[in-house]
């Protein structure tokens, strides 16, 4: 889930590279584990925040956000506004949820692990604004405390793991890391049955476009995201993405993972008819958008080591009129 370019951290438990992804709890008990901290901390003598510092702790979510995500922020603003700033307190958690381990100076898994400490307890520390508008905002809408914790354990295996086998294992880093922050946006913006599985697919997608896009970045902190079992496919060794080896080997095999990525964004699309009316506009513009930097991507002949395929502010806007459209076909 990484946003920013860090080195890469590999921790061993008995002696062995965790290699596999365990389940949640499994995965934030080996955190702790590998810490002197306990999984929960007492918050009782925090005092409560002033009603006010609320409002200016989803401000600041908000400000996060036009700073970080400029895709996010600007699907998000076709929400209505309650359930956009609640949206918004989501993305910022998810934000410095990351920024835990990639600022972290000496020791990435201590620093999570404190961090998920004060996420799961009971009162907000007051000083935190993201704390204090997530709090808010879980709290209000009654969301997933499971679910958070499939969140956090995703940010833990970039912990423990640097290789992911098959696509299998890859497709579990996705759904904990992006498909569960969807299922919780739709905690907060309500939605039909029959939606969870979609919300799945569409966040594997945003997932996948994120490493595809960022190959090049995550090479030179060590990480191959890509499946073991493409590469070999397709003849590489991840040694070679580590060297930023770009062939025609390389294009195939990204022009077979876009290819793929592209399938989930279909299979996922009408899904968005089975959330409310006035969410569907939002959710359909941050499935293109984001689709339109595979775009990118194949107009860039697949480079993702020297050139970073993203859409400006114009060629969002000009999408919108038949997003709007498509959506609106859904019923």
């Amino acid at each position: 889930m990484s946003l920013n370019p860090v080195p890469s951290l590999a921790l061993r438990a008995s002696g062995k590279l965790i290699s596999q992804p365990l389940p949640a709890e499994e995965q934030l008990a080996l955190l702790f584990h590998l810490t002197d901290l306990s999984p929960h901390v007492g918050s009782d003598e925090w005092p409560p925040h002033p009603p006010d510092a609320t409002s200016e702790a989803y401000a600041e979510c908000e400000r996060i956000i036009r700073r970080h995500s400029k895709s996010f922020y600007f699907s998000s603003q076709f929400l209505a506004p309650d359930v956009r700033r609640a949206v918004r307190a989501l993305y910022a958690f998810c934000r410095a949820t990351d920024d835990t381990v990639d600022l972290a100076i000496d020791d990435p898994a201590r620093a999570l692990a404190a961090w998920v400490q004060q996420a799961r307890a009971a009162r907000p520390a007051p000083h935190n604004p993201v704390l204090v508008a997530w709090h808010d905002t879980r709290t209000t809408y009654n969301l997933s405390s499971a679910l958070v914790d499939e969140l956090l354990a995703g940010v833990a295996m970039d912990l423990t793991i640097a290789r992911y086998e098959s696509f299998a294992d890859l497709w579990l880093y996705c759904y904990r890391v992006a498909s569960v922050v969807g299922l919780l946006v739709m905690g907060i913006t309500g939605y039909a049955p029959g939606a969870e599985p979609y919300a799945i697919k569409l966040g594997v997608a945003l997932q996948l476009t994120n490493i595809l896009r960022d190959v090049g970045e995550d090479a030179r902190r060590g990480r191959v995201y890509l499946p073991q079992e493409d590469l070999a496919r397709f003849g590489l060794s991840a040694e070679e993405i580590l060297d930023g080896v770009y062939d025609d080997r390389f294009r195939a095999l990204m022009r077979f993972e876009v290819e793929r990525t592209r399938r989930l964004y279909a299979e996922s699309w009408p899904g968005i008819a089975l959330l409310p009316g006035e969410s569907r506009l939002a959710i359909g513009a941050a499935a293109r958008v984001y689709c339109g930097i595979l775009d990118k991507l194949e107009a860039n002949d697949y480079d993702a080591y020297t050139r970073r395929a993203h859409l400006k502010l114009r060629e969002k806007v000009l999408r919108l009129p038949r997003i709007w459209w498509d959506v609106r076909r859904l019923g």
